[in-house]
């Protein structure tokens, strides 16, 4: 085996349980079984689910047998992991209308040629409740209450629900069921992973690798990307609004999303840092991270129309040759944008801010800013436009 291709497997992984194992395995030769589950609990993917998805694409070039796995039997379970209430349960017809939108995505970034997608309920379907019991048996309810989200709701004195403790042990026997060699995984699903590992050993089998990616942070910079935040980027988004959304981001975040998104080398990656550092603009890089991302989704030409809207609307007419540049101090994560507005002098107070915003005449870039709420990160730099002649690209800062 080749550093370069470890070196490459290990590019953006929080961590390997256990690498030499890891090593061992991939000195064997012969191609790895790469599992990789996915409840459809949503139609639609985002680019956080692209974390996984990216190193699922590197296992594959390498040679290796990837195992897609559709949840479509835990997904009516619902996994609680970071959350600290019972989920609701999707019905078996939501599951699988979601389960069909995952595969069409996914091949957008794998091979289908070389993916073998796989479901659950093949073989949880054939379980009778007698086997349910025996594999419950081979599981300790103190080991499961180390799980963090179970911990703190078991103190807290917050319901756990019964089958609430079947998801880690169905998910576990999943790799049982499907001989993986190595199980990829969210930070979040830590504990379920290392529990495949320990049914593996009960079964017979050589324990799986257990390797976990970070979660992606979204557009503000804090919380991890979802669709309920409302700070995602979809895969199925138009061109422009990817576009958009990606050169919304802090600079400080473009690094973390080509480590994570982007299939460029981290050579390349890290020259261009050191280039910003030296003094080069990075929206010149967070221009190549769109691009590239776009072309991914959608294709070469949507990617080069989506810039040269962009150039249209920010660069050519749609505001002054010179505009004011400042830069905004605070001392939290994030600013309200109606305080972003009045500290910048654009507005004269947050109501006639949060009053302008309502008339539909606040944009950032070019777009229209419709929630008077909404969070600037600290970090990100926009033209902020009120009506058609007040401009200033604001920088905003941690004091």
């Amino acid at each position: 085996m080749q550093a370069d291709v470890l070196s490459s497997l290990l590019r953006g992984v929080d961590e390997v349980l256990v690498e030499h194992e890891l090593v061992k395995k991939l000195q064997e030769n012969r191609p790895l079984r790469i599992k990789a589950g996915f409840d459809p609990t949503a139609p639609d993917l985002h680019l956080g689910h692209t974390v996984l998805i990216n190193k699922l694409k590197q296992f594959q070039d390498f040679g290796h047998q990837i195992l897609f796995l559709i949840g479509d039997f835990t997904g009516m379970i619902g996994d609680p992991t970071g959350k600290n209430v019972t989920r609701k349960p999707l019905t078996r017809e939501e599951v699988l209308a979601n389960a069909q939108t995952y595969q069409d995505q996914v091949f957008k970034i794998l091979d289908p040629e070389k993916t073998q997608v796989m479901f659950n309920s093949t073989w949880m379907n054939a379980m009778s409740p007698a086997d349910l019991i025996q594999l419950a048996a081979k599981h300790t309810v103190a080991r499961m209450l180390e799980r963090d989200d179970f911990s703190k709701r078991f103190k807290g004195g917050q319901p756990i629900a019964i089958h609430e403790f079947l998801y880690p042990l169905i998910q576990g026997y999943d790799s049982v069921a499907m001989k993986s060699d190595v199980e990829l995984g969210g930070t979040d699903q830590k504990f379920n992973l290392l529990v495949g590992r320990q049914l593996q050993e009960v079964f017979g089998q050589k324990p799986q690798v257990v390797m976990t990616m970070p979660i992606l942070e979204g557009l503000d910079g804090v919380q991890k990307m979802s669709k309920s935040l409302n700070n995602y980027i979809g895969i199925a988004d138009s061109p422009d609004d990817m576009f958009g959304k990606i050169m919304s981001i802090s600079d400080d975040l473009m690094w973390r999303y080509f480590e994570l998104l982007s299939f460029r080398p981290m050579t390349e990656i890290n020259s261009w840092a050191e280039d910003c550092k030296q003094g080069a603009n990075p929206r010149n890089y967070k221009i190549k991270l769109a691009q590239e991302i776009i072309q991914r989704f959608h294709n070469a030409d949507a990617a080069d129309k989506a810039l040269e809207s962009f150039e249209a609307r920010f660069q050519r007419g749609a505001m002054p040759d010179e505009i004011d540049e400042i830069e905004l101090n605070i001392n939290t994560d994030s600013c309200g944008i109606a305080n972003v507005l009045k500290d910048t002098g654009l507005t004269s107070s947050t109501s006639e801010a949060i009053r302008m915003i309502n008339q539909g005449a606040v944009k950032i870039d070019g777009e229209k800013v419709s929630d008077p709420k909404m969070a600037i990160a600290v970090g990100t730099e926009h033209v902020y436009q009120i009506g058609k002649r007040k401009f200033a690209r604001v920088r905003i800062v941690s004091s």
